[in-house]
């Protein structure tokens, strides 16, 4: 039987309200320099994924934690611009950006999240988030109303693994006291939600709006193209 269901966050529960890149090219403007928004984009995915993962650990307090996050984050868009132009001023131009992520009003809840939530807690399920985020995802879910119905939130930087790591499923199921059997996990990246979750042996749904990812899937393991879908798919693995 199925006790506790784990959701992605960024690209599952919500996404930005205009694509990331726009976002950073527009706010780059206003700093004095001009990049097109697609170039920013396969520069921003270049400095994505060569760098290490958002992932510091327990035995931290959370001012060291804050201070590596946005350290982590100001090398990511450093590495993004680097040969793109000069800032004014890069420390003002990061610290517009990195609040601008922390506001709520930058995302937008997918329409069937709530109704969602509401629904598998009525069926008795514990809720949990696992996402390679950072803090600011608290409040973005509290902003969106979503924060409400999840009993916990583990996230890579606090953590101290990112998906896929199969040590980041493990920490959220300790929380629970719930077995990888007992357990499905939500997301919409086929390599960190589904290879991570189903290599733990936990249950995987890919959310695949666009019907994108044509490939076989690992055992215990479906895809929907919407959030609504999921608490009738989640029948499936009982």
């Amino acid at each position: 039987m199925i006790r506790a269901v784990f959701f992605d966050a960024a690209g599952t529960l919500f996404d930005a309200r205009q694509p990331v890149a726009d976002i950073y090219a527009a706010l780059a403007r206003q700093h004095g320099v001009e990049a097109d928004p697609r170039v920013v984009d396969a520069a921003f995915r270049r400095a994505f994924s060569s760098a290490p993962g958002l992932a510091f650990g327990p035995g931290r307090d959370s001012d060291e934690l804050r201070r590596l996050e946005r350290l982590w984050w100001q090398e990511r868009v450093a590495d993004t611009f680097r040969g793109l132009g000069t800032f004014d001023d890069f420390e003002s131009y990061f610290n517009e950006l990195f609040a601008t992520f922390a506001d709520p009003a930058t995302w937008s809840a997918d329409p069937e999240a709530i109704a969602t939530l509401r629904r598998l807690k009525e069926q008795g399920m514990v809720l949990g988030v696992i996402s390679n985020f950072d803090y600011r995802l608290y409040g973005v879910l509290d902003g969106l109303g979503l924060a409400a119905y999840f009993d916990s939130v583990t996230i890579s930087s606090e953590a101290g693994w990112a998906k896929p790591s199969p040590a980041v499923f493990e920490a959220a199921l300790r929380k629970h006291a719930v077995e990888a059997a007992q357990t499905v996990h939500i997301g919409d990246s086929l390599s960190a939600d589904v290879g991570g979750a189903t290599a733990v042996g936990i249950a995987a749904v890919l959310i695949d709006r666009d019907g994108a990812h044509r490939g076989e899937l690992p055992a215990r393991a479906a895809r929907v193209q919407t959030l609504g879908a999921l608490p009738d798919m989640l029948q499936r693995f009982a």
